[in-house]
């Protein structure tokens, strides 16, 4: 699973590095909203920068998208989709919620399985298909676990270049009953642990090269 990850950097600065990586970013929240946290233990609860496609809050493929802007690529005119950081609350909850879950019911939603995405309907089923986004992270924790699990030892996690982590990951957004505002929220997607995290756990987050086109293609 990843229950805690780190993201210390301001949403201007996050903006900068994700271009750099050939990750467009047009629109971002100003470095002062009170809602997106800096933190090196970021946990379930808190709000984090999600990166995605500016689409309709139903989600991609549903209806034209609101910001998508007209370019022209050899004499034709195209669609360029636009792209966004979003400030939204780890821990899924799904659009037809009427009231907000409790705080054990909100664990249950941190992270998805993968193996539960190739199965047909199911909690993700929608989000799965036109909900698709990045988790964008300076890196994750997890455990080892020790004397029969007396001891948990932590380990950071990072890339070797200093890059920005990508997590795949799903969003949603909700309006509980007699609410006005809306909530936008995720989930981490994850899988077996690769060789080199195999000793710290048997899961981890699924994790794109930044830029690429694996990324791009999910979006």
């Amino acid at each position: 699973m990843c229950g805690r990850y780190a993201l210390s950097l301001r949403p201007s600065a996050v903006r900068r590095r994700l271009q750099d990586e050939n990750m467009p970013v047009d629109e971002a929240p100003d470095d002062d909203d009170n809602d997106t946290r800096q933190t090196y233990n970021f946990a379930p609860g808190n709000h984090g920068l999600v990166y995605r496609a500016d689409v309709p809050d139903s989600g991609a493929g549903t209806q034209p998208r609101d910001k998508d802007t007209t370019a022209t690529v050899d004499g034709a005119a195209t669609t360029e989709t636009r792209y966004k950081l979003q400030s939204m609350k780890w821990g899924l909850i799904p659009f037809w919620t009427k009231r907000q879950p409790d705080y054990a019911n909100m664990m249950r939603t941190i992270n998805c399985r993968d193996d539960s995405l190739a199965t047909q309907g199911g909690l993700w089923n929608t989000m799965k298909q036109r909900k698709r986004c990045i988790v964008v992270c300076e890196g994750f924790y997890e455990w080892l676990k020790k004397n029969n699990g007396k001891d948990r030892v932590p380990h950071f996690v990072k890339r070797k270049d200093g890059q920005l982590m990508a997590f795949a990951a799903l969003w949603d957004c909700v309006q509980y009953e007699g609410q006005l505002d809306k909530l936008y929220t995720y989930t981490i997607i994850t899988t077996d642990s690769n060789k080199q995290l195999k000793f710290l756990h048997d899961r981890m987050p699924v994790i794109f090269n930044n830029g690429s086109d694996a990324l791009k293609s999910v979006m």
